[in-house]
């Protein structure tokens, strides 16, 4: 290959992040259409990983360089969500990410990862979960978090932690939950009201609440809870608890003196 096409090739690759994947949009928007994407592909310089995605030849991308694309170059609105943003902020450490792991993505209702993102082996279980759990604004406790010389959007430690509450009790459990709030001593009042303002789920505001209160967080005195519609009538997290009369909800029957004297040994 000479002459025009690798110098193409040459520019894409100084554009194109190692670790990353590049789909076809992107790669045609660098003048990499179809027919010089299969010379590319068949001199041995990019592999194909699925209809429309591609990675550099030799390169190891992980789940992340895939979300990135779909992020960045796709302009989906899907972002890393609940225990797994926890962790990648350094929350959870005690909790397996990664090889062999769950990653958990939240994205907007009518939002459908493509094919090549699901089906590809990343070496770690996908767990997609759409909800209008901030429909009024559906950035609001986003971040983004560096990965080399790119990066990806995740939830900020107070929506992760709202949106591990929303998987309670299905796809989490009220326990794991309960230590991952133990560790949210340094949330921000000031982003807590407002994802609590906008938050639509009584749920999730209700046991975010009584888990902070009973762990004796010292960021819960500054806020405002008037402002906080907490809903009408009684929610069951589980059968068989205690009722906590002022939130309303049954929960497990546990001892949060005691889980915090086991996580801290």
């Amino acid at each position: 290959m000479s002459g025009e096409p690798r110098t193409k090739l040459n520019r894409l690759l100084r554009a194109w992040s190692q670790g990353t994947v590049a789909v076809s949009r992107w790669l045609e928007g660098r003048g990499a259409y179809q027919q010089l994407l299969h010379e590319y592909e068949k001199s041995g310089w990019i592999e194909r990983i699925g209809q429309g995605a591609y990675i550099r030849a030799g390169d190891t991308v992980e789940w992340t360089g895939g979300l990135y694309a779909l992020q960045e170059q796709v302009k989906l609105p899907i972002h890393v969500g609940a225990k797994t943003a926890l962790q990648m902020q350094g929350y959870a450490h005690f909790l397996p990410l990664g090889q062999g792991g769950s990653v958990t993505l939240f994205g907007s209702p009518g939002t459908r990862l493509p094919a090549w993102f699901s089906r590809y082996d990343w070496g770690a279980k996908l767990r997609y979960v759409t909800t209008k759990l901030f429909a009024d604004d559906p950035d609001a406790g986003l971040t983004t978090t560096t990965l080399g010389t790119w990066s990806v959007i995740l939830s900020a430690p107070e929506r992760a932690m709202m949106e591990v509450l929303h998987l309670v009790p299905g796809k989490e459990t009220f326990e794991e939950a309960s230590l991952l709030m133990e560790s949210m001593t340094t949330l921000r009042p000031r982003l807590v009201q407002s994802l609590l303002e906008q938050c639509r789920s009584v749920k999730v505001k209700r046991l975010f609440m009584f888990l902070a209160e009973n762990h004796n967080h010292a960021w819960v005195r500054k806020l405002n809870l008037s402002q906080v519609d907490f809903g009408k009538g009684k929610r069951m997290i589980v059968r068989g608890g205690r009722f906590d009369a002022k939130y309303k909800i049954t929960v497990p029957d546990m001892d949060f003196s005691l889980e915090e004297s086991v996580h801290s040994a």
